[in-house]
């Protein structure tokens, strides 16, 4: 511990240690080295764990402890244990008004988003058909809307890794001022034991022994009473030593919390110079693979149109070809046309001489009517007329 954090002992119970000012940095922490499980030995509290200087600080501070003095009894060490109590309520609050959960959560927004990219809407079997512009467009649409939760992800996380950097950088201030206050108390213990064995060697041994030599009442009390003060400063002692304890014990547990918080950052930090960019590459990977593809495919649709198109022209070329050499090969009037008309022809000339021939015998059977009709009629008259 370097001069300037030397602990100042005081008999004042109102006194209380300097607010340290939290401080931001860049320098990472280094973990703590695991140590290998081996037998405990029971750690005694003397001065072997001090300095010079504070060795020569406890022996000034026991020379002006006055264990006859209840109040100093009651109060003795109070400073420190105040210090421990506020800082161990500093440290619940922080992790109380913690969150990193939160923070999980934000994270696992961010991988939402990066897998729900590039996932096509089920829209039936119309869907398979679809323009390729459209499935660009869809595309597109995604990759802003995918775009703009990422970006609102990442000022979220920028702003959790901000906290946390502060809280890591005021879990150092409070593992500092902790071991202060851990060191305080342990001076306090050492000056209290030395000022009791002080006290009981010398003082309390000379009222034992004169008030057997005298064997006065008087003596006797004055001895008891000073044997319960020393009583109650040992106990005293006793609750700093438990104070010290759960001071000791907030060291590792301030580090532990520092820890988490140091991963989250660690995390975070990953997500936005790592898996960020990264993400952004392969969506332009992806727009630009679908511009190939759709270039590729327009590409194969005009071959295959003009290859369709030069077929269907050349049958049409074939199909007129053939129909032309026909139509050159052709009579203007076909001979199964002239025989049709030459047989309606003779068929017609037929029938007219048989309409003749009808009708010339006709014409003479009439003939032959009209005059027996005649003779009939003459022959009717001269039968009137006689």
């Amino acid at each position: 511990m370097s001069d300037n954090m030397m602990p100042e002992l005081t008999l004042d119970p109102t006194g209380t240690a300097q607010e340290a000012v939290p401080e931001l940095t860049l320098a990472p922490e280094a973990p703590a080295p695991q140590e290998e499980k081996k037998e405990v030995e029971p750690v005694k509290v003397d001065e072997s764990m001090l300095t010079e200087q504070e060795k020569k600080a406890v022996d000034d501070f026991a020379k002006k402890i006055d264990i006859k003095d209840t109040n100093l009894v009651l109060n003795y060490g109070v400073a420190a244990q105040k210090s421990v109590a506020t800082f161990s309520e500093n440290a619940l609050s922080s992790v109380r008004n913690k969150d990193l959960g939160e923070v999980g959560e934000t994270l696992s927004n961010l991988v939402v988003e990066v897998k729900g990219f590039g996932q096509e809407e089920k829209k039936g079997f119309a869907g398979l058909f679809h323009k390729q512009k459209d499935k660009l467009e869809l595309m597109r649409a995604q990759y802003g809307k995918a775009e703009t939760s990422v970006n609102r992800i990442v000022s979220e996380l920028e702003k959790h890794q901000v906290t946390l950097m502060k809280d890591i950088a005021m879990l150092d201030q409070m593992y500092e001022l902790n071991l202060k206050y851990y060191k305080e108390l342990t001076m306090y213990i050492i000056a209290g034991k030395k000022s009791l064995a002080e006290v009981r060697s010398s003082e309390l041994e000379e009222l034992r022994k004169k008030a057997e030599a005298s064997g006065l009442a008087e003596d006797a009390q004055a001895y008891n009473d000073y044997a319960q003060k020393c009583e109650r400063f040992e106990k005293k002692l006793h609750d700093l030593e438990l104070t010290r304890m759960v001071s000791l014990q907030m060291g590792p547990q301030t580090r532990l919390l520092q820890n988490n918080d140091t991963l989250m950052v660690e995390k975070i930090q990953s997500s936005l110079v790592n898996t960020i960019p990264l993400w952004k590459s392969q969506m332009v990977l992806a727009l630009g693979m679908e511009h190939s593809r759709q270039a590729t495919a327009a590409q194969s649709a005009v071959a295959q149109t003009t290859n369709e198109l030069l077929k269907k022209n050349a049958d049409m070329l074939k199909m007129g070809t053939i129909a032309t050499a026909k139509e050159a090969e052709r009579s203007v009037v076909d001979i199964e046309t002239l025989q049709h008309t030459n047989e309606q022809l003779i068929t017609t000339l037929d029938e007219v001489v048989n309409i003749q021939r009808e009708g010339a015998q006709k014409r003479k059977e009439a003939e032959v009517e009209l005059g027996r009709i005649e003779g009939e009629l003459k022959q009717k008259l001269m039968e009137l007329r006689s």
